[in-house]
């Protein structure tokens, strides 16, 4: 179908019909048999309705057929030889077609739903000739005050709670498809598609199935493009750098000793650039996925611990220090070296805003929380923190809240990006936010070895 109003369209209608076809189904099931003693009743009725005619008359004879349609709900009709209904009530066609031809019509299933008809001729104890004309009930009604309980309202609701099922897994079907495709998307996974809907589909859900599926084709091309532009002037870079550092050996050899300054200048600025070239490098082979990432099984507290001493070292040149509290063993499965890189950019982030004077504070925690088991790392700093609006900004590439700051401090931008990635091909995530007291706390939740069992910390 082409449109979704039509197809909620033909869904009411077909659910009407269901319903009628289900009422018919009932009351045929359910339609009474002729009894076997139907016509001694017949009978019977004959005989006491002419036999209260003449006894009370007309109004006897009418008391007699409206207390039979109240009780049993029969409807008589009974004629004298001059063909008058001798109750006084008003005869119908078929009624009168019946009395002057004693033909009951042929019966159809149709019929099944109209009260069953009986013609019968009785003589009185005078000898004069009566016609009776009997309409039984037909069966259970379904609705109406003489209907059975419930009855339609079952129906009703079986009908329709059946159409609205399968309009709804119709409708349904392709969202759950998208929201799942969606999710993958967020997640990471630029492969991640709805697929092609239904052969002969094309209603808004399938165009909009195709349309995802189109958007995420042009994400993907996107992010392999930049990827690959990335990767491409890095390694293009490096080229001319390595002939710059064998220039600069040169130009030491001849340089008089006033030139020392200038060229100690020249290569801090390219062992710099060199470093922005290799991290621009790891965020591009990060960027590809955990393809080749080798884990094993480490210990978290004995990764923190050495990425702590080596920190101290750099500390102690700007004033600070960096400490981490004795913790219990924890293993995780991960690749070291990586996980080691991304706890270490996040150390070295807090040594270079944090106050002199101050610690680096690094606390090794277990967590236990909606989606099971993780093991937290917190990096808590002294510093200026970062503005709300930026905390979740801070993990992009090349991103800095303040350029002067970070030109001073040497940062390029890519040391919580690469943190970033590094953790999430190993199922965890970063988050920053700022404390209460002052400073920025960072942290890295690793999923906990599926082995692990100790006792939460309070």
């Amino acid at each position: 179908m082409r449109s979704l109003f039509l197809k909620i369209f033909l869904s009411f209608w077909a659910a009407q019909a269901l319903f009628l076809v289900l009422a018919i189904l009932v009351v045929i099931a359910l339609r009474p048999t002729r009894e076997p003693g139907i016509e001694s009743m017949v009978a019977r009725v004959a005989t006491e309705s002419v036999a209260a005619y003449k006894d009370g008359g007309e109004p006897a004879a009418r008391s007699y057929v409206e207390d039979l349609e109240n009780t049993q709900h029969v409807h008589a009709f009974i004629f004298d030889p001059s063909g008058k209904e001798i109750s006084g009530r008003m005869v119908f066609p078929w009624i009168e077609d019946m009395r002057r031809t004693g033909r009951v019509r042929h019966r159809s299933w149709l019929d099944s739903f109209m009260p069953e008809r009986f013609y019968r001729q009785s003589q009185s104890i005078d000898g004069q000739n009566y016609t009776l004309v009997l309409e039984f009930p037909a069966g259970p009604r379904v609705f109406g005050p003489h209907g059975i309980p419930s009855l339609g309202l079952t129906i009703a609701v079986i009908s329709s709670g059946l159409v609205c099922y399968l309009l709804a897994w119709s409708l349904t079907s392709p969202v759950v498809r998208l929201r799942q495709a969606a999710q993958r998307l967020a997640a990471g996974d630029l492969t991640a598609r709805t697929g092609a809907p239904m052969k002969g589909r094309r209603d808004e859900l399938a165009q909009l199935m195709r349309d995802f599926d189109r958007m995420a084709e042009r994400i993907e091309a996107l992010m392999d493009s930049q990827s690959r532009l990335l990767k491409d002037v890095s390694h293009e870079l490096r080229s001319p750098l390595a002939r710059l550092s064998v220039a600069l050996g040169l130009a030491r050899r001849q340089a008089a000793p006033g030139a020392e300054a200038a060229l100690n200048r020249i290569e801090l600025e390219a062992d710099r650039l060199n470093q922005l070239i290799q991290r621009l490098l790891t965020i591009s082979r990060l960027e590809t996925g955990t393809d080749g990432i080798l884990k094993t099984r480490v210990s978290l507290r004995d990764l923190v611990e050495h990425v702590v001493r080596d920190a101290e070292y750099e500390a102690q040149g700007r004033g600070c220090s960096v400490f981490a509290e004795p913790t219990d063993e924890y293993p995780v499965d991960a690749n070291p070296d990586l996980l080691r890189s991304a706890i270490e950019n996040v150390v070295r982030n807090a040594i270079r805003y944090t106050a002199a004077g101050t610690a680096v504070e690094v606390r090794l925690e277990r967590r236990i929380g909606d989606e099971g088991e993780d093991l937290a790392i917190r990096v808590l700093d002294s510093g200026p923190g970062v503005p709300e609006e930026a905390l979740d900004k801070i993990f992009e590439p090349f991103y800095r809240i303040d350029d002067a700051r970070n030109r001073q401090t040497g940062g390029a931008g890519l040391g919580l990006s690469i943190a970033d990635r590094a953790v999430r091909l190993h199922g965890g995530r970063v988050r920053a936010s700022n404390r209460p007291e002052g400073g920025l706390a960072v942290e890295i939740r690793i999923p906990a070895a599926p082995a692990f069992a100790l006792p939460a910390h309070s």
